[in-house]
């Protein structure tokens, strides 16, 4: 499914020759259906990292292997088009329209679509998703009338409304507190089996890196297995 070969990362700096080496030599499998989960401190590079394997942003040197295909000898629209069809985002903070029900936020990457589904088909999958994760009730509210948590499990839906075959969370619950970051790190869990939709996690939490079954750290640009250890 997703799969990183020699992958590094530098940032040029003023007045510094070598620059800043974020990533060094990064190589990865994912395998179909699989999650991960990339822990490390904050600035170690995690989100860097996570956005090479989504197509936001692109390696140094090295390759990103996406279902078989070469990121890099990709057009921006395909790449626009695989961000939006095949990969799902979570981020930390939510991002939904605060003018927009639920509803409407789940549906959004779904205009950018000229082939996409008839409208009908398209809602009942949102509102059977939006059922999935306990907000049936709130289908018609608005962003700033339900809680953090629940913000979250609708961004969450909103990531998978196109079926994507990876689902990438940068940091998903390290805005929320203790109870909502748990229930977020067990949807995440149950969707990744249910849907068969492979995922990868970034966090520096180690509470949500202990339910996933392969957990790998990130420290010195350099990324380690901690399954093995």
């Amino acid at each position: 499914m997703l799969e990183l070969v020699n992958v590094a990362k530098k940032y040029e700096s003023p007045g510094d020759k070598q620059g800043l080496s974020v990533l060094k030599d990064i190589s990865l499998k994912v395998e179909s259906g699989r999650s991960l989960v990339i822990v490390g401190p904050s600035g170690s590079g995690k989100s860097t990292l996570l956005n090479i394997m989504g197509a936001l942003d692109h390696p140094s040197s090295g390759q990103v292997l996406f279902d078989g295909r070469d990121l890099a000898s990709m057009s921006e629209p395909e790449l626009a088009r695989i961000r939006n069809k095949e990969i799902g985002f979570v981020f930390q903070l939510h991002h939904l329209l605060p003018q927009c029900t639920m509803l409407e936020n789940v549906l959004v990457p779904t205009l950018a679509d000229k082939k996409r589904s008839s409208i009908k088909e398209l809602r009942d999958r949102a509102v059977q998703l939006l059922q999935r994760v306990g907000l049936e009730k709130f289908i018609l509210y608005r962003p700033g009338e339900l809680s953090g948590g629940q913000r979250q499990r609708v961004a969450v839906v909103r990531a998978l409304i196109n079926n994507p075959k990876l689902l990438l969370a940068d940091e998903p619950t390290g805005s929320l507190d203790k109870d909502s970051s748990e229930n977020i790190a067990d949807l995440l869990v149950e969707l990744n089996r249910s849907e068969k939709v492979t995922l990868v996690v970034v966090t520096h939490s180690l509470n949500l890196a202990e339910r996933m079954g392969w957990v790998m750290e990130l420290s010195d640009g350099l990324l380690k297995d901690r399954s093995r250890q």
